[in-house]
């Protein structure tokens, strides 16, 4: 190293240090995502912000997915961040099955371990269906985009083995999940979405939306 190199680093010691020091907290504890893209709407929309608790599920060697100890397993329900080999990008889906369950999909209806999932409606429009989908330890809104076909409505029943899950997006019409690229690997989680930090309305000049802030994901 350079003595010129030295003489920086001297100066700037203290903003190199917290530069550091906040990349490691960002890469093994927490982070926040842009949302860019709609498949995990009605819950989670275009612009919003998202915090992910990287300690829900392991304790990572910062800066790569080894993991030193698990902290926790996935349940149903939870809205998890990983990077998919499968489709090259990091995603966000739900947990809809975890190791050792069986799931099917008839017309778009879940069935888990034999039993179909309750569906209540819950909003109707002239583009888009919400409905409520429920199972014994979880209750989301999923939504279904009426101006899109239902292209993904169906699959045979599938076991998951250990350490693989089941994910697919809350906008079951325009979502590219387990039904595209198959089961997802527990190496390759991320963390736990669990808050919206803050949203901006992309078709309002970037505005904040202000019912988003420090929304609840799971409330």
């Amino acid at each position: 190293m350079t003595q010129r190199a030295l003489q920086f680093i001297k100066r700037n010691y203290n903003f190199i240090l917290f530069v550091t020091l906040m990349s490691v907290f960002r890469s093994a504890f927490a982070d926040w995502y842009t949302i860019p893209s709609g498949s995990m709407q009605p819950t989670i929309k275009i612009g919003d912000r998202i915090t992910v608790n990287k300690m829900a599920y392991d304790l990572r060697v910062p800066f790569t997915h080894h993991s030193l100890l698990r902290t926790g397993e996935p349940a149903r329900g939870d809205i998890m961040v990983f990077d998919s080999k499968a489709a090259s990008e990091r995603l966000i889906k739900r947990v809809v099955g975890l190791p050792g369950d069986t799931i099917a999909m008839r017309n778009e209806v879940l069935f888990l371990n034999g039993e179909q999932l309750e569906y209540q409606l819950d909003g109707d429009s002239s583009a888009v269906l919400l409905v409520s989908e429920q199972s014994e330890t979880d209750r989301h809104v999923i939504q279904f985009d009426k101006t899109r076909p239902a292209v993904s409505a169906n699959f045979e029943p599938v076991t998951i083995p250990a350490d693989h899950y089941l994910v697919l997006g809350d906008n079951r019409r325009n979502s590219a999940d387990s039904r595209v690229i198959g089961l997802v690997p527990r190496e390759e989680l991320l963390g736990k979405a669990t808050y919206v930090a803050f949203s901006l309305d992309l078709d309002n000049y970037y505005f904040p939306r202000q019912d988003r802030l420090l929304k609840d994901l799971y409330n």
